[in-house]
């Protein structure tokens, strides 16, 4: 597919088919995440599969979502900030939130990419899906990606213009300097 196409088609699906998802194309979405850029070239994310059905149905009432459970297959996103916090100090635990939010996305992106469909979850119990799941605790549950095929037409919901999302030079001024020129192009 068409980059361009896939970003303006990727949509937060709430409601799957039964049609079972092949784990193969999962793993192709979580090897686009993993290519996701890190801090100090310094992975730390973790990415754990869910088929089982009894374990899908307590995650989503853990997440107080229950159409959770209707996806074919649900991956919980996990980092560790121990290594970027020794590297970064303090600033470690923003560069673990940044980089999981880019492998989030290329994940969302590939799993378009493959005619799939998800939704980014981040309102869940963290404490007791950690415990269900085994995850140690100095471990972050950073996202739950629910997987499968689209039961749903997607909407296409307005996220605003271009330019009410853009500052020039400083916050609040809204037009382009008039002493700005584009470089010449080759």
């Amino acid at each position: 597919m068409n980059f361009d196409k896939v970003i303006d088609s990727r949509r937060s699906i709430r409601s799957f088919k039964t049609k079972k998802v092949k784990y193969s194309k999962v793993l192709e979405a979580i090897d686009a995440a993993r290519k996701a850029p890190t801090a100090g070239n310094t992975p730390t994310l973790v990415y754990i599969i869910i088929e089982n059905p009894q374990l899908k149905d307590k995650i989503a009432e853990l997440s107080d979502q229950h159409w959770i459970a209707d996806a074919g297959i649900i991956v919980l996103v996990c980092s560790d900030d121990h290594a970027l916090e020794s590297i970064y100090f303090d600033r470690g635990k923003t560069y673990a939130r940044q980089q999981a939010g880019a492998a989030i996305q290329n994940f969302l992106l590939k799993i378009t990419d493959l005619s799939l469909s998800s939704c980014w979850v981040g309102s869940f119990s963290d404490k007791l899906i950690k415990q269900i799941v085994g995850i140690p605790n100095h471990i972050q549950l950073e996202a739950i990606l629910p997987v499968g095929y689209a039961a749903e037409k997607p909407r296409f919901p307005k996220k605003g213009s271009l330019e009410k999302s853009l500052y020039w030079e400083k916050w609040f001024i809204r037009k382009r300097p008039t002493p700005f020129k584009d470089p010449p192009t080759k």
